[in-house]
């Protein structure tokens, strides 16, 4: 063994004598470091299989240097060496050190970087694996002295162990970069937290910001199992040596989970046909996700406005807070448990009972009863003889779980999670409630029958007469059509009342379908009531078509409808909107300083968003079609929201195309199969958000170039600065800052993907939306847009020219605008 550690010693430094001699500049292809070896730019460590490689890097946008490992290209780096201690220039030093570790050296042999083992010796030597281990070995033993994988940065690879010991709570953990250039220890730590169960969390520092849920022995509760069909593909969970350990497995394929630096988890598996990273799931705090976003006893619904609400029996500790949309305090119990009432001597005959929560998240801090609890039954039976047993869940490979403290972090799925049984006194159950209703069931029944036949007599005597409210009636009765018995119907007189008789002050702007005001309901509410004008071409098809698709749906944005009116005219009424809409912003030189880049882009995610949610997440599949500017509407905190559905098409759940006779719309976000062919889908309201993403980046008008002898539409200027590779002209002056240049960019690049000409190489919003949140995703470059180039033509007849008239363009159509 001694002999052999020697032979491989000096091969080793053979090869290193090699390459400093070489006429030329090589890079290394070691798969160690040996003692005596030093490692310099340009010099790497390759593993054998040449995936992994070891060497010196600097991020983007930076010019510090750094010492890590990357798989295949330095654009993925799954490990950082001196990630807290960066060098300044490119002296630094990789090397065994006198004492055995593996250190980084900078010009002064300063060490800024050591792997730290106690008790190591001068026959070490340090080797990068096939799996992407950076290992330090003992070349007598091969023990492994030290290892990356027990050190990890940000990225999780196959192989790799989240580990924590079960009596002393130390963990191995990911642990977040401080921003995407800067690598070292950011706010976010990611791994195993073992308590009564077994779940992974994202810590902010000690605090909690997301959970996965139970691990029930094959996945956890609340992630998707990595593959139900190839059992290679598979997670695993062991006990070793009092510690709990975590690794995935991918079968043949490369894959690895990234905590990125806004605590996000990111799972990708390497494309080795495309060479990219794909985006498979991302997990972490956002929206519903954030952990305890309700608070005690709430629960949150994504789909749902506002996302908050409290479980039945319960309501909000502090109504204040609530309103303002602030649900840290959560909700408490309005009717006290039999234990409760046992203590105090109030009424004791009713027993509690359980109310059932479908799909949804399991409460944190769950304790699994032992064995003796073989079903569900026998779960609510141990529950309920439990006074501190609160709610209780029966899982098939978990078993039974109980809940005794605050019921935190709890979230409504439209489908997956776990059944919860919450524990509720009797009279919230609604059982008590009934015998008292039958009495008042029989009274009013016979109250009922007088009242009909007195009402049917008096009838015969008054002549059939047709009244003014018959055109009223139609609109109530094709409003009934529509099935949405929980909206609103407001008469028009208190509608009045609110906007001081639709006074011109209170106007907030002028649609399609008519002029919108600002009004103040009696309970204080303030809403915004768009108004049918006369000479709109809209009508009761729009009006009904926009009741029927956005009172169902519930999103953050999207515009809430509150109610209508059909008496006389019909009037929709809105949640208000303070900071009106986003072409009020963005096209205005004096506002466009408000919106610095960070705005911008929260306001271009939710608008993706907003879109997903309408093509893939509502129950109804809806093209929107008039996707614009002026139809982003800003709430106090600069949130987006959709408006105005006129205009939208539902599809059913096998279409992805329509065809209409009946173009609509506005010139400039519609796509050329729409204006050409009439044909819409999904793709449409792609193209209509690729224009607007520009129109925000640029703060230009898509249709503001019809002076530009070279360019027809901003797509046509944006496309030519993108082709000479020089994009800073497109940009918005206000918001272009050097260090954001990277995020811009990749706006701009999703914004051409999507208004490409062809729908087909548009991307979906699914994917949209996950080209935004990647910062290290590679994106397919884009193809010419529709209606980039002004391409005139000779006129037939030269005096044409000479007065001055114009030619006609075939390939671009005149529009005829009608009013909405």
């Amino acid at each position: 063994m001694f002999f052999m550690g020697l032979a491989k010693k000096a091969c080793t430094l053979l090869v290193f004598l090699v390459c400093l001699l070489s006429s030329t500049l090589v890079v290394c292809a070691l798969d160690s470091i040996a003692p005596s070896v030093l490692i310099q730019e340009p010099q790497t460590v390759s593993s054998r299989n040449n995936m992994f490689t070891l060497g010196f890097f600097s991020p983007q946008n930076s010019t510090n240097r750094y010492v890590g490992i990357w798989y295949m290209s330095k654009s993925f780096i799954v490990w950082v060496a001196n990630k807290n201690n960066p060098l300044t220039d490119s002296s630094g030093i990789l090397a065994i050190s006198e004492n055995g570790n593996l250190v980084v050296l900078n010009g002064q042999k300063q060490v800024l970087w050591s792997t730290n083992v106690s008790h190591v010796a001068s026959n070490f030597s340090a080797q990068l694996l096939d799996t992407g281990n950076l290992v330090l070995e003992d070349r007598i033993t091969g023990e492994f002295v030290w290892q990356s994988f027990l050190h990890p940065s940000n990225t999780m690879l196959q192989g790799m162990e989240l580990i924590t010991n079960k009596s002393t709570g130390e963990k191995v953990l990911l642990t977040s970069w401080k921003s995407p250039f800067d690598p070292s220890n950011g706010r976010f730590s990611f791994g195993l937290e073992v308590r009564n169960v077994t779940e992974l969390f994202v810590w902010e520092g000690n605090s909690p910001k997301w959970r996965s849920g139970p691990w029930n022995g094959m996945t956890f509760l609340e992630i998707p199992r990595v593959s139900s069909s190839n059992s290679q593909n598979r997670l695993v969970m062991k006990e070793q040596e009092g510690s709990l350990r975590l690794s995935f497995y991918l079968g043949n394929s490369i894959s690895a989970v990234t905590l990125v630096s806004q605590g996000k988890v990111e799972r990708r598996l390497w494309n080795s046909q495309m060479h990219v990273w794909e985006l498979l799931k991302t997990m972490g705090p956002s929206g519903c996700d954030v952990y305890g976003k309700c608070g005690p006893f709430g629960i949150c619904n994504s789909q749902s406005s506002p996302i908050c609400s409290c479980l039945r029996g319960f309501e909000p500790k502090n109504k204040q807070e609530w309103e303002r949309q602030n649900w840290t305090s959560g909700c408490v119990r309005s009717e006290p448990l039999l234990c409760e009432r046992v203590k105090n001597d109030s009424q004791t005959s009713k027993i509690d009972g359980f109310f059932m929560m479908e799909n949804v998240k399991v409460p944190d801090d769950a304790q699994v009863l032992p064995s003796y609890a073989q079903d569900a039954a026998d779960c609510q039976t141990s529950c309920l003889k439990n006074c501190s047993c609160i709610a209780y869940a029966y899982e098939t490979n978990l078993g039974c779980m109980v809940w005794s403290a605050n019921l935190l972090d709890i979230q409504s799925f439209s489908y997956g999670g776990v059944d919860i049984y919450l524990r509720l006194a009797y009279l919230e159950l609604g059982i008590g409630r009934r015998k008292m209703a039958t009495s008042l069931i029989i009274s009013v029944s016979i109250g009922t029958i007088l009242i009909t036949v007195s009402g049917y007599f008096l009838w015969k005597k008054c002549s059939k007469q047709k009244g003014e409210m018959q055109t009223q009636d139609k609109r109530i009765m094709t409003l009934k059509q529509v099935h949405v018995p929980e909206l609103l119907l407001l008469d028009f007189r208190k509608l009045a009342t609110a906007t001081n008789n639709f006074e011109i002050a209170n106007k907030l702007g002028q649609g399609g379908f008519g002029p919108v005001y600002k009004g103040k309901l009696e309970d204080g509410q303030e809403i915004a009531v768009k108004r049918l004008s006369r000479s709109s071409r809209q009508g009761m098809e729009e009006f009904i078509n926009e009741v029927e698709l956005i009172s169902k749906l519930q999103h953050r944005n999207l515009v809430r409808l509150i109610g209508c009116c059909i008496e006389g005219e019909e009037i929709l009424v809105y949640e208000y909107m303070p900071n009106k809409s986003l072409d009020a912003y963005i096209f205005d030189r004096e506002h466009q300083n408000l919106f610095d880049w960070g705005r911008r882009f929260n306001i271009i995610e939710g608008i993706a968003r907003g879109l997903l949610y309408l093509h893939r997440d509502s129950r109804l599949r809806i093209i929107h079609r008039d996707l614009k500017a002026s139809n982003i509407l800003l709430d106090k905190e600069m949130n987006p929201k959709i408006s105005d559905f006129g205009m939208a098409k539902l599809f059913g759940g096998n279409e992805d195309q329509a065809n209409t006779e009946r173009i609509v719309g506005t010139y400039g976000y519609i796509s050329p199969e729409y204006a050409t062919e009439g044909l819409y889908s999904e793709k449409s309201d792609v193209f209509s958000f690729g224009v607007l993403l520009l129109e925000i980046v640029s703060g230009r008008k898509n249709t503001s170039f019809y002076e530009e002898a070279e360019f027809l539409t901003l797509l046509g200027f944006a496309w030519k600065l993108w082709m000479d590779d020089n994009v800073i002209p497109l940009i918005d002056p206000q918001i272009y800052d050097p260090m954001f240049h990277k995020d811009i960019l990749r706006c701009i690049h999703i914004g051409l993907l999507c208004v490409q000409e062809l729908a087909k190489d548009r991307p979906t919003m699914a994917s949209v939306i996950s080209m935004l949140e990647s910062e290290m995703m590679d994106i397919r470059p884009p193809r010419q847009p529709a209606f980039t180039l002004r391409q005139t033509m000779s006129c037939a007849a030269e005096q044409i020219l000479d007065n001055n008239e114009l030619c006609s363009i075939n390939i671009v159509t005149i529009s005829n605008f009608q009013g909405r």
